[in-house]
């Protein structure tokens, strides 16, 4: 069962149990297995400095996905940016709650293997983002 952690942020998700099912209904519909899965909610700061030291990077960003799993067990962590989350649902103009959705399936969708750096890959990754948003919140 996937593992929710909070980090220098004051924000906690609501419903973990339905968001934890819904991200293990993901990984079966990808037609893989979920192994050990860790979701960390950071603000800025913290993912900047993930972002430096592991990627090279020095910008924040909503989320990053280190992948741990092997063969069609997904295991891994995601790191999300609850302040670059809360930025991109106002520039979007989408629901809070459906931004940190999206990005937390994002980051699943990276640990199964899903790319995002081509803009065929990233018109993919939206249309699976689309599918599976659509499932959990049509749903709640």
């Amino acid at each position: 069962m996937p593992k929710i952690f909070y980090s220098n942020v004051k924000f906690r998700l609501g419903k973990t149990s339905n968001i934890k099912d819904w991200i293990v209904q993901v990984i079966r519909s990808e037609g893989k297995k979920a192994g050990d899965l860790s979701f960390f909610f950071v603000d800025d700061r913290e993912i900047e400095e993930i972002n430096s030291e592991f990627l090279k990077n020095n910008y924040s960003t909503d989320v990053i996905a280190f992948n741990y799993g092997k063969g069609d067990i997904i295991s891994g962590e995601v790191y999300m940016s609850i302040d670059t989350i809360k930025r991109n649902s106002k520039i979007y103009r989408t629901k809070f709650k459906e931004e940190i959705l999206r990005v937390m399936i994002h980051g699943v969708l990276h640990l199964i293997g899903y790319k995002d750096k081509e803009e065929i890959e990233k018109g993919r990754m939206k249309e699976k983002e689309d599918y599976y948003l659509e499932r959990i919140i049509g749903g709640s």
